[in-house]
């Protein structure tokens, strides 16, 4: 495979933190180019992150000597990369128009934030469940007027658990309705317990724009590509439930569903168990090799114990049973830095370059 140069813009926050970890020893992506906000430019990376350093492992050292550059210059990052991460903190209509800033510059952007995840010709993408999606880029570059430009995001973290798990139940049995409660750890608001002590000991039950994501989202990456655009689908219909829980990482979901044609509890499993899509087909460097992980202990899946399942990448599942209400309820959990953020957005690049996108 090619090697690609790559850049982390929004590279101080803790989702470009743990981008910057992943690329350390990535087989075809070698980072180039490290972007923030105009404080942090000029600062080497390590005093520009100084004491918030989120991440279990040390800072890698070939990161750490690295200048930042200002995420704003787009021609200095792009002269450097091949194609850029974007995790920055800004207004959506500041990160809507910083992302076809580099796009219209003929850089590919693979994108961890919201701004542009209702943008019809923009691609948001679970590897392993709409890489067909990926067919719309073809458009949206024509509406930029861009022959390698283009920008492709990646969803909430908090549908990483739910969706992969509802999506391989669709097609044979038709998922009518689902009722999610999402119970979502500290780091998805980039937060540690030391810069945000009032968690510890602590449920919050309100994320603010959280909810109408966890809704919504799902719809567009089931969704066709239809004359240039992503046309949502109109079911199953989704109601949900988004509290803050003191955990340091990892995003679950209680999951409630109602099915047009109610399957077995063993049809079920069994589509878990069996289910892969195109980055284990492909073999790419961080597909885990079993999506799906199905526990029958009573008490799992637990944060502590099956977050980090295949490197923080693969889903786990547990605690199926009849629901009175509903068909069935279920519990999932993902890690959501890993899964839900950066590790998904690199299996995303890594899904793109496979298919010739940053050539």
């Amino acid at each position: 495979m090619k090697q690609y140069r790559v850049g982390v813009v929004g590279a101080t926050g803790m989702v470009g933190q743990r981008f910057v970890s992943l690329l350390e020893q990535h087989p075809w992506f070698q980072l180039a180019a490290l972007a923030a906000s105009p404080r942090s430019a000029g600062k080497t990376y390590r005093e520009a992150v100084g004491a918030r350093w989120a991440m279990a492992e040390p800072m890698p050292e070939q990161a750490a000597e690295m200048v930042v550059l200002d995420a704003s210059d787009v021609d200095s990052v792009v002269q450097k990369v091949d194609f850029i991460f974007c995790a920055v903190d800004m207004k959506k209509d500041e990160i809507r128009a910083l992302e076809e800033r580099y796009a219209r510059a003929e850089c590919p952007v693979v994108s961890n934030n919201s701004a542009h995840r209702g943008t019809p010709d923009v691609p948001m993408v679970i590897p392993e469940i709409n890489d067909a999606h990926l067919d719309v880029i073809a458009s949206q570059r024509a509406r930029l007027g861009t022959r390698r430009g283009f920008i492709a995001v990646k969803s909430n973290c908090s549908l990483q658990s739910y969706v992969p798990a509802l999506h391989p139940l669709m097609a044979d049995f038709g998922v009518s309705k689902a009722l999610v409660c999402t119970y979502q750890a500290i780091s998805g608001a980039g937060k540690t317990f030391d810069t945000w002590p009032e968690m510890i000991d602590n449920v919050i039950p309100y994320i603010g724009g959280e909810e109408e994501k966890s809704e919504q989202e799902p719809l567009k990456i089931w969704g066709r590509v239809e004359n240039g655009s992503i046309v949502p689908a109109v079911s199953p219909s989704i109601t949900a439930q988004c509290l803050r829980v003191a955990c340091s990482d990892g995003h679950m979901a209680a999951v409630f569903v109602k099915f047009n044609q109610k399957p077995t509890m063993e049809q079920i499993r069994e589509k878990w168990s069996s289910y892969s899509g195109a980055p284990q087909a492909l073999e790419l460097p961080s597909a885990p090799k079993q999506f799906l992980h199905y526990f029958e202990e009573a008490d799992r899946p637990q944060t502590k114990l099956d977050r980090n399942l295949e490197n923080g990448m693969a889903v786990s599942i547990g605690r199926l049973r009849p629901d009175t209400q509903y068909d069935y309820k279920f519990v999932c959990l993902s890690h959501n830095t890993l899964r839900g953020a950066a590790g998904g957005g690199v299996l995303l690049a890594e899904l793109l370059a496979a298919n010739g996108y940053f050539d």
